[in-house]
């Protein structure tokens, strides 16, 4: 199985893996622990990491507050604000291609007593920004809106969104998920006040994340999710993840010191891809082809003559995507693609294709060829 899925998941890093595994075996405390040495190095370890992770992003060590995930960072982020904000308003802004982990999160929101926006977008998957700011009302309390999507790679324009958002007075959060160690993350450059990140989505290991948080110009507020035990400057309660947050730590540093090298490679990867299957009729790159990712390609192909799709015919051989693999285990049509105009039928004959490290030039040329022959 030759694998073309990164946007889905990365393997672990060798060089991660080899931070995380003392951790596991032979300094096996609890950082929480401060009256004996094991307890301390852990301690030392997470405190390590936290200043690997704020360096990779611009940010203050303080700010870093450590997560099972850029899920559980979303919550946080939006529930958040939502809770400590209610005084001023209950207003939000986000975006109709947001993964699922914001969407749905807005969704319970509307039913505590939010107001959501959902603002849509063009063709290429981008927002209007004048929509954005004719959005705005005095009770806007949050912005939401990813920087790059995980299903085309199509990145929005946060320095502008920053200041028409910082313009009304309001918090403006990014999932920055998928952009992490493909395109440099400065939060002040950018102006995010706040944005999360996933240690699996650069070769780190699974389930652990970080949610950065300003504090400063402006404070921003959080009611945390959890209670108990005032971890993380109180704001996410629960005994650390220690190896998790040493592997988050290391692959952060890892992705900041290889990234042009990995990403020159990976970019001409995917252009050699797109250049051939493009000698298709009627196949089509969904999404902005200015403003996306270098390692990420959402191809509409239409439908062979007896009927089937191509993704029937490759599936067997490359770990490819319909979608989100967040969402793929509903058989629905990708929400990205039709706010994006796309067509039911259209959308479901749609595939993800994301290149990574251990992606090869043969295997490129293989599959370009399987498809072509389809035809």
């Amino acid at each position: 199985m030759i694998y073309l899925d990164y946007n889905s998941t990365t393997p672990v890093d060798e060089r991660v893996l080899a931070e995380m595994l003392p951790f596991f075996t032979e300094h096996f405390g609890n950082a929480s622990s401060n009256t004996h040495t094991l307890g301390w190095y852990a301690q030392g370890a997470v405190e390590k990491a936290r200043q690997q992770v704020a360096n990779f992003i611009g940010a203050e060590n303080s700010e870093i507050v450590f997560t099972s995930g850029a899920t559980e960072a979303i919550n946080m982020a939006l529930k958040g604000v939502f809770e400590a904000y209610q005084s001023k308003g209950n207003h939000i802004i986000t975006c109709k291609t947001e993964h699922k982990a914001v969407l749905d999160t807005c969704a319970y929101l509307e039913e505590k007593g939010a107001i959501v926006t959902y603002l849509n977008v063009d063709r290429e998957g981008r927002i209007d920004l004048d929509e954005l700011k004719e959005s705005f009302t005095d009770k806007t309390i949050l912005v939401a809106i990813m920087a790059a999507n995980n299903e085309t790679g199509v990145l929005q324009d946060l320095e502008k969104i920053a200041e028409i958002t910082h313009q009304h007075e309001s918090i403006f959060f990014s999932d920055t998920t998928q952009m992490a160690g493909k395109l440099p993350i400065d939060v002040n450059e950018m102006g995010l006040d706040m944005c999360c990140i996933s240690a699996h989505k650069l070769y780190g290991p699974k389930g652990v994340g970080a949610l950065y948080v300003r504090r400063k110009d402006p404070r921003v507020s959080l009611i945390p999710l959890f209670h108990g035990g005032g971890h993380e400057n109180h704001k996410r309660s629960g005994t650390l993840n220690v190896a998790g947050i040493v592997g988050l730590g290391k692959a952060c540093e890892i992705a900041k010191s290889d990234f042009w090298d990995d990403n020159m490679n990976i970019s001409k990867m995917r252009g050699h891809l797109e250049h051939q299957l493009l000698e298709i009729s009627k196949l089509r790159i969904n999404g902005s082809t200015r403003y996306r990712l270098y390692n990420t390609s959402n191809l509409y192909f239409p439908k062979l003559k007896d009927g089937s799709s191509v993704f029937s015919h490759i599936k067997n051989q490359y770990a490819v995507s319909l979608g989100s693999a967040c969402t793929s285990a509903n058989a629905e049509p990708s929400h990205v693609l039709m706010a994006m105009g796309l067509e039911k039928e259209e959308s479901e004959n749609c595939i993800r294709f994301s290149f990574g490290k251990k992606s090869q030039k043969e295997e490129v040329e293989k599959l370009a060829k399987l498809i072509l022959s389809l035809y």
